[in-house]
């Protein structure tokens, strides 16, 4: 695979202070200006102002100089043009209008997770004494961003533009829905491309140790501001991670997960194989109930499009 990883986010919302200060909470590090990070990897979401709520750049990783070549040469096949330089590229999402940035080279790699020792009906792994995560005081923060999932009034053009433009691979695809799962990395999807009437942002996740990190961090939210949780915890039938989802204070989704699927070789990888009995739309294995936001479009997908409006796109 030519890409190897994304990188991190730049979102742009209307107050990045309170977002900053909020992710400051979960723990998440402020690395610069704007810009928050893990002791691993100093840049993970980055944070602008603007009247609106939107992403304004994506940033991905690919293995070397040629990559950006291939990937030169896919965008002007769709009449798409490319700025690049020493070991980068940069292009704008002909739908969303924000900046893709690829550079050369890895992200930092991730320590393992601490394992909890965990007892399971029949085995009994942990005994005379009591679980790290019943005793654990300092809560595990975010220790990566992990995706970002787009509405886009024209998915076909979208998953065009990733695919063959960029050189994302799809993992998994809907047809009955419009929504493709693409990767460009080993996780099942870094982005997510789904119907939208006006391009916005569905969500944005980062990926936490393990379940117990995920109800950690998520009852710390709640009782920070009861509204917050939107839905989980649950597992989804698509890419299997845990979840719960949230809204953070500028009014956008994210989901904090753990335990997605990894594809490290495509021909193992069966895509199009699929349960009879498989429903579409069914998005969870199990799962606790969305509350009653629209879970598939922002509740203030009103104001992205007349931000939208305003900046001309």
């Amino acid at each position: 695979m030519a890409l190897t990883d994304l990188l991190d986010l730049q979102l742009a919302v209307p107050d990045p202070d309170a977002l900053q200060e909020f992710w400051n909470r979960r723990g998440l590090l402020t690395t610069g200006p704007g810009c928050l990070g893990t002791p691993e990897r100093a840049s993970q979401l980055r944070l602008i102002d603007d009247d609106y709520r939107h992403v304004s750049e994506v940033r991905v990783a690919c293995s070397e100089e040629s990559d950006l070549r291939s990937i030169s040469m896919g965008l002007e096949a769709l009449g798409l043009s490319s700025t690049s330089g020493d070991g980068w590229l940069e292009s704008v999402d002909p739908i969303f209008g924000h900046t893709v940035r690829v550079e050369v080279g890895t992200a930092a790699p991730l320590a393992p997770a601490t394992v909890r020792t965990m007892n399971r009906p029949g085995v009994s792994a942990r005994i005379d004494r009591r679980s790290e995560a019943a005793l654990r005081e300092d809560v595990p923060a975010p220790r990566r961003v992990g995706h970002v999932v787009f509405g886009s009034p024209d998915p076909a053009r979208s998953v065009e533009y990733y695919v063959n433009g960029l050189g994302f691979k799809v993992s998994d695809s809907l047809p009955a829905v419009q929504s493709t799962f693409l990767r460009c990395s080993t996780d099942h999807h870094s982005v997510l491309i789904m119907p939208a009437p006006v391009p916005c942002m569905n969500h944005y996740a980062l990926e936490m140790d393990d379940i117990d990190a995920i109800g950690l961090r998520g009852i710390e939210i709640v009782q920070e501001r009861p509204d917050a949780s939107i839905y989980g915890m649950g597992r989804h039938v698509v890419g299997s991670n845990v979840f719960w989802y949230f809204l953070d204070p500028a009014g956008g989704m994210f989901e904090l997960f753990t335990d997605m699927d990894q594809i490290h070789d495509d021909e193992k990888w069966e895509r199009d194989v699929r349960r009879d009995d498989w429903d579409p739309f069914t998005i969870a294995a199990y799962e606790s109930g969305i509350s009653k936001m629209d879970f598939f479009l922002p509740v203030d997908i009103d104001t992205i499009a007349a931000g939208r409006e305003r900046a001309g796109l």
